[in-house]
């Protein structure tokens, strides 16, 4: 079915049925980098587990399962930038000319930010992290890490952080289209430090305090990095 280049053009169902393709092309996508991703899956364990000395399953199908999340995990990663560019094409056509010209830079902009998310938490949060964690063991209280549950939680904690350092990129969209200004979210700081820390106690996958405030200090870091970057947009325009 042929459609019209004018979006506002474009019945409902034709709308759902572009947003059908899009998220089809992002699976596949998926699919195939987590393909490519199993063939390298015991180097990429053996990368995300050297924080650790020993790690267990407990489960005979267990090593294999997680053989195959590290591949999914890994292929939702590196095919971030194909999922982002068919989710802005799909918002694209209700922009302006202007807007709508940006989308290279956004999908690679929002890649930068993604990847420097997860080496962030890789390289300086999960380190101190798992060492504060595993310095409550006692004499009779050892740590016992199941590759599972260890595998879960750093795999959330670098998405975490891949999708919560796209904030910059978020608010200045939002202020390039007059949705938000500086002095909003000058004004709205309070209320956004009460949100940081919801969304850091949602987004990090163990009930503890410290791992909470290793996502929510950088991420208001990054609330003020918006501020600035809205407020430099807004005198450009």
């Amino acid at each position: 079915m042929q459609m019209p280049k004018n979006p506002k053009e474009m019945p409902f169902l034709a709308h759902l049925e572009e947003l059908r393709w899009r998220i089809i092309k992002s699976l596949i996508s998926i699919l195939l980098f987590s393909v490519i991703a199993y063939l390298f899956s015991e180097k990429i364990l053996d990368f995300l587990t050297k924080s650790v000395d020993n790690i267990y399953f407990t489960a005979p199908t267990e090593a294999f399962a997680v053989r195959i999340k590290i591949s999914l995990i890994a292929g939702l990663i590196l095919s971030f930038p194909v999922v982002f560019y068919q989710l802005w094409q799909f918002v694209v056509p209700g922009l302006m000319d202007k807007e709508a010209k940006m989308v290279i830079p956004a999908v690679i902009f929002a890649t930068f930010f993604f990847v420097g998310g997860a080496v962030f938490c890789f390289y300086l949060v999960l380190p101190v992290g798992i060492k504060f964690l595993l310095s409550f063991q006692t004499d009779k209280l050892k740590p016992w890490l199941s590759v599972k549950d260890y595998i879960s939680f750093v795999s959330w904690m670098i998405l975490a952080f891949g999708l919560v350092f796209q904030l910059p990129i978020v608010s200045y969209f939002m202020g390039k289209v007059g949705i938000i200004t500086h002095k909003t979210l000058s004004k709205g700081r309070k209320y956004a430090i009460v949100i940081i820390l919801i969304l850091a106690a949602a987004l990090t996958p163990s009930p503890d305090v410290f791992s909470q405030l290793m996502l929510a200090a950088p991420l208001y870091f990054l609330y003020e990095v918006s501020i600035i970057l809205v407020r430099v947009t807004n005198k450009n325009e």
